[in-house]
């Protein structure tokens, strides 16, 4: 009989505790899937969503990303220039204030108004409807949609609270044109999006010309772009989508990668811990069995083997079994993790890498060689003749 059989009939003959080790291997093998798709799960859904936004450059007034109140001055200009840049396709002012939306039967606080400018089509979605047109038209999301019980046509009131704007703007009248996917926009939050005029407008400043940031895309190399936009010298910050994405890992992203190391390090370890117990009690208690395999004409390389198998077996049903239940978990603690205020509806904290199941897999082939290895040590260097006489008088 070859070794993978035979070792297959070791681990049948005690049931319980293999199913023990299958279901260990499998629950620790679940968390580690998880902790791996969490490290970069976080950059590889944020870049998914800055790619899907239509542009790869970004330019703020600051050295942090996100960007803070929107204190890029004479923002419409700067756009033109930018545009006209012979590696630059297009150049979009975006705006974002708070803003509280009203019909005569219903209404809803604490949203979100996003103004664009002109130059590029905007960075949101539209699902029914149309997109803007002219001044005082508007576009909801689907949520603040079903809050207000509008459809396109409708006339929304928005009262916009604004930085720099009047203290208390009056409300200015909207009519919705459509109802669309706005970028970044959070789970159960109210958001719209208009003109960068008619968000001035609400805001009580019909004159200012302010963005948060200038959203650039370039004709197919960002690098040279972003070189380029600085060499205008309007003392401003270029980013492109990686630099963006690198200093988010540098910073938020940081916390959810060392809770994944950490993670990772204690459940290899308990797998290992938990494989070589079962191992070494399998392999002490048929100490008997084994010399008895030696006598009969097992080399020692034979039985060493088996023991090795014995160990992938239960690591190998244990890794299978632990990828269904660790996505089940994965979507579990993704649905727990972004009730977080702030927290972009089409940002996921666990998303699946093929890079992610290959680390999984080998994280897991040398937890059974290693926890392998002292049973295997234990076989290696029995005394055959002196075994069989303990067993013979006990």
């Amino acid at each position: 009989m070859t070794t993978l059989p035979f070792a297959w009939r070791s681990l049948v003959r005690q049931p319980a505790r293999s199913t023990l080790g299958v279901l260990g291997v499998a629950a620790v093998g679940a968390l580690l899937f998880d902790m791996l798709l969490l490290s970069e799960g976080l950059v590889v859904s944020m870049r998914d969503l800055f790619e899907r936004m239509g542009f790869d450059i970004r330019i703020i007034a600051t050295d942090q990303l996100p960007a803070g109140s929107p204190d890029i001055r004479n923002a419409s200009m700067l756009a033109s220039k930018i545009a006209a840049l012979p590696t630059v396709q297009s150049a979009l002012t975006i705006r974002t204030e708070d803003a509280d939306f009203e019909t005569t039967v219903a209404s809803t606080n604490d949203g979100s108004i996003v103004g664009v400018g002109e130059g590029a089509p905007p960075p949101w979605t539209v699902l029914r409807g149309r997109d803007l047109r002219g001044s005082h038209e508007l576009v909801l999301n689907q949520h603040a949609a079903e809050t207000l019980n509008v459809e396109p046509g409708a006339m929304v009131a928005v009262r916009a609270t604004c930085a720099g704007g009047s203290e208390a703007p009056p409300s200015l009248q909207f009519r919705v044109v459509g109802i669309a996917e706005l970028p970044f926009e959070a789970p159960e939050e109210s958001a719209a999006g208009t003109t960068a005029a008619s968000l001035s407008e609400a805001c009580g400043t019909p004159q200012a010309d302010i963005a948060d940031f200038v959203a650039v895309t370039s004709t197919g190399n960002p690098d040279a772009a972003a070189a380029d936009i600085a060499a205008i010298g309007a003392g401003l910050r270029v980013f492109t989508n990686e630099q963006a994405i690198g200093q988010l890992q540098q910073g938020g992203f940081t916390y959810f990668r060392q809770i994944s190391t950490v993670l990772s390090t204690i459940t290899i370890s308990f797998a290992l811990l938990l494989i070589t117990v079962l191992l070494t009690v399998s392999v002490n208690q048929r100490l008997g069995e084994v010399a008895a395999l030696r006598a009969l004409g097992f080399s020692r390389n034979r039985v060493v083997l088996d023991v090795l198998c014995e160990s992938a077996l239960i690591v190998g049903i244990g890794g299978v079994l632990s990828l269904p239940l660790g996505v089940l978990m994965a979507t579990w603690l993704d649905g727990i993790l972004k009730r977080m205020p702030g927290i972009p509806a089409e940002l996921h904290f666990f998303v699946f890498e093929p890079k992610a199941l290959l680390v999984h897999g080998s994280l897991l082939a040398a937890t059974a060689i290693i926890a392998a290895l002292y049973p295997m040590r234990i076989v290696a260097r029995l005394p055959i003749a002196a075994t069989l006489r303990n067993e013979v008088i006990s």
